[in-house]
């Protein structure tokens, strides 16, 4: 059982039940020795050989609710059996059906525990009525025996019960702790990366967007003065640059998926932004209202990371994202029909490579969150990238 605040109770509750038991195999074995008869060797030895299999069960077995489980129920056949057998030759067994109650209770259940316990108490009322006569204390005994054993037992297992649901309520916070510490470390990382795009266009983008300006003017200005060549090559380079930075942009600040969810973010992609470069995407995401808005976004990311590589790299002109739950694993992909590539030599060239460095960070992105990623890919048949993600362990 998990440590909880009732784990000295329950601890306390089975040392107890455990001394109780070998104080009453001693008294057996001391009435045994001290007031020997034709059966008291006999006794002996098999009050010996019960405390044994007792001891046996109870530190190697360990024994726990519910049965079947074979080593636990030929553990407690051979208690009961040995009992029984004890129980023929000395009256003073019958008080061993005390602590043999708790163990019926707590192994076979209420329902098949209660009905060991009944025909236990008749059993040993019958021996106690065989050895000594009929009394009122040797009928009444065993069953009150009986009754306090139960409702200690039924005790017990509420108390059991009630551990378990604390255990599982606190296991529960933690993990919805876990997630919204994930949560809000997604905002922080989201309006980190609006600020580094709001700070990139207020800049280097505006900076690059009046260097082509000037140049141009400049070009437009004396179109045939010596290094005219200069200028120009200057100016288109900015242009690139600025096509770049503006690209950067976009990707820091994806669209919103509060609307939407992630399937009307890339869809929204496709058509403003992915489609008038050539490409064109087709999306098939359907529901995401269980996903977390952090994994939402992780996939978002994702994809503008491996779109942008088709874009630039791929010369494909269809590409396929999709999102599949089964059970609790998903599966995101993205597939293009573009030239594909060797990730060997990508990997390979990968201080050289920006594309290599694209998909260096959506593997940190995907073990971050957890998963996998596989990527399927060859020169000359396109490629097929796959993330995937247990929904019971993400973070």
């Amino acid at each position: 059982m998990a440590h909880t605040a009732l784990t000295p109770v329950f601890l306390g509750l089975r040392t107890g039940l455990h001394t109780l038991f070998i104080i009453l195999a001693g008294v057996v074995l001391a009435r045994a020795v001290l007031a020997p008869s034709d059966t008291a060797l006999v006794t002996i030895v098999l009050t010996v050989v019960l405390v044994g299999v007792y001891c046996l069960g109870a530190v190697v077995l360990r024994p726990a609710r519910p049965l079947p489980n074979t080593p636990a129920s030929a553990w407690l056949g051979a208690l009961s059996v040995l009992w029984v057998v004890l129980l023929t030759l000395s009256p003073d067994a019958a008080y061993l059906v005390f602590p043999l109650f708790f163990l019926y209770l707590h192994l076979l259940g209420r329902g098949w525990g209660t009905v060991a316990i009944i025909a236990s108490t008749l059993v040993a009322v019958g021996a106690l009525g065989i050895h000594t006569g009929w009394t009122v204390g040797g009928v009444v005994g065993p069953f009150v025996g009986a009754g306090v054993a139960l409702l200690i037992g039924l005790g017990y297992q509420a108390l059991a019960r009630e551990a378990e649901q604390r255990e599982a309520l606190v296991q529960e916070l933690l993990d919805t702790r876990g997630q919204l510490a994930a949560t809000e470390h997604e905002a922080g990382v989201l309006a980190e990366r609006s600020r580094l795009a709001r700070e990139i266009h207020d800049t280097v983008a505006q900076g690059l967007s009046s260097i082509q300006m000037l140049l141009h003017a400049a070009e437009r200005l004396n179109p045939d003065r010596p290094g005219i060549e200069h200028i120009r090559l200057a100016r288109e380079t900015a242009s690139a640059s600025l096509a770049d930075t503006r690209r950067f942009i976009r990707e820091l600040t994806p669209p919103n998926l509060d609307d939407d969810g992630l399937g009307g973010a890339l869809r929204r992609l496709a058509a403003t932004q992915w489609a008038p470069q050539g490409l064109h995407v087709r999306v098939r995401v359907s529901d995401t209202v269980g996903l977390p808005m952090h994994l939402q976004t992780a996939l978002l990311r994702i994809a503008q990371g491996a779109i942008a590589n088709v874009l630039q790299h791929a010369r494909a002109t269809t590409a396929t994202i999709t999102l599949a739950i089964d059970d609790s694993v998903l599966r995101f992909t993205i597939v293009d029909d573009g030239t594909g590539f060797d990730p060997q030599v990508l990997l390979k060239d990968a201080a050289q490579t920006s594309d290599s460095f694209g998909l260096q960070a959506t593997q940190e992105r995907v073990e971050q969150l957890g998963g996998t990623l596989i990527l399927d890919t060859a020169p000359g048949r396109g490629t097929h990238l796959t993330v995937e993600l247990s929904l019971q362990d993400s973070p």
